[in-house]
């Protein structure tokens, strides 16, 4: 019917299915809005009676079970277009071995639920490393030669732009050389990772809430900042990618030649892990070195001297826990030498950062005082403390 009528009416409006040529030789699938006047003379009037009517648009995204058109509406959802083929994908297996490491089989699982569950929520996958030859961006092309048009491989710009129209509807979202220093960028980032809604914007239209399914992946040459990571953050799984062993301009060539191979291995191979949390994995399974570098160089100074004097205190009197207000940690602090953190800094890190609360009245604690030779002394007091366990210290001090 498409290729009868290159022309399809949504609604009221008339568009045109067109096949733009790229750079790289493929083409990609367009609907270009089309006026019926032009249509008319075109084709004469009568042609328009023929021409497919459907009553909206939706997006509705299926690799292995595609439909065009869903009830009376058109799917604008891009076709796969691979189509399986028995064999082994060595060639894939041993690149997607150099980024995944001893994490390989939770990234094929990720590579699968991509496949066959593109509703499905999924963590922030990060690829780091400020070596070059790694094949951090040869993943991004993967992907790209994979999923095609339900793909996009954006710029730091692009994410941060409030027009959002061109990616909000794709699959997976790539950031390559990404650098989203700034706590705006990471909080919508960490928002976007598991919101099901979100507002699409396009120049000159008003905006429209659509149902959001993308997952982002990330390339960065910064190991350290390129984005802010809070401790306890379960979002993001960031692997520090090695440099390959030897150059090979081949190797993405030799990668889309294999595609329909892992197609049907991916389908083929059993998940690993059943689904434990809102993405899937859990904390502990895509918890990395990596990770835990990103979270220790966005803490602020404060947050690390607090972190360590609290760790100090609960080892030197071997204690189970802690029990402390605002002004005896200014105290430990004037102690240590850091005598420009008013209690307002103190009081967010405990609170806004930590998520503590204060004990709700006035009560007796065991009070710490760090004398100048370093010795904890120990009083009663009474106030209105905060309590931390050596379990949550030491867990703060590792992160």
């Amino acid at each position: 019917m498409e290729q009868e009528y290159p022309y399809l009416r949504i609604g009221t409006a008339y568009y045109k299915i067109v096949q733009k040529p790229l750079a790289s030789g493929d083409r990609m699938t367009l609907l270009l809005p089309w006026s019926v006047e032009c249509i008319k003379q075109d084709h004469g009037k009568s042609y328009l009676s023929g021409i497919p009517k459907y009553d909206g648009f939706c997006f509705v995204p299926s690799h292995l079970h595609y439909q065009r058109f869903i009830g009376n509406f058109y799917n604008r959802y891009h076709p796969f277009i691979h189509i399986p083929k028995i064999g082994q994908p060595e060639r894939t297996l041993a690149y997607l071995g150099h980024i995944f490491g001893d994490q390989l089989e939770y990234g094929l699982d990720y590579l699968k639920i991509l496949l066959e569950m593109p509703m499905q929520m999924l963590p922030i996958l990060c690829l780091v490393s400020t070596e070059r030859n790694t094949g951090k961006t040869t993943f991004l092309n993967l992907l790209k030669a994979v999923f095609g048009d339900n793909m996009t491989i954006n710029t730091n710009e692009d994410f941060r732009s409030n027009f959002n129209a061109e990616w909000a509807h794709k699959v997976i979202i790539g950031v390559d050389e990404t650098f989203l220093e700034r706590r705006e960028d990471s909080e919508r980032l960490k928002n976007l990772s598991t919101a099901t809604f979100y507002k699409s914007e396009a120049k000159g239209q008003d905006r429209q809430e659509i149902e959001f399914f993308g997952k982002f992946i990330l390339c960065s040459n910064n190991e350290d900042n390129f984005v802010l990571v809070d401790p306890g953050e379960t979002r993001y799984w960031i692997r520090k990618i090695p440099v390959l062993e030897k150059e090979d301009q081949g190797l993405l060539p030799a990668l889309k030649k294999e595609i329909p191979l892992l197609i049907h291995y991916l389908t083929g191979r059993k998940l690993s892990t059943p689904k434990q949390s809102r993405m899937w994995f859990t904390a502990q399974q895509i918890a990395t070195p990596a990770l835990k570098k990103v979270i220790r160089q966005n803490r602020n100074k404060l947050e690390m001297e607090i972190a360590g004097l609290l760790l100090t205190i609960a080892d030197g009197k071997e204690v189970e826990e802690v029990k402390f207000c605002v002004g005896d940690v200014q105290d430990w602090l004037n102690k240590k030498g850091f005598r420009n953190h008013d209690t307002t800094a103190i009081r967010r890190v405990l609170q806004n950062v930590w998520n503590l609360k204060p004990a709700a009245n006035s009560n007796s604690y065991n009070q710490y005082k760090i004398g100048l030779d370093g010795t904890i002394y120990e009083s009663t007091q009474k106030g209105r403390y905060f309590n931390m366990s050596i379990k949550v210290i030491e867990k703060i001090n590792d992160s």
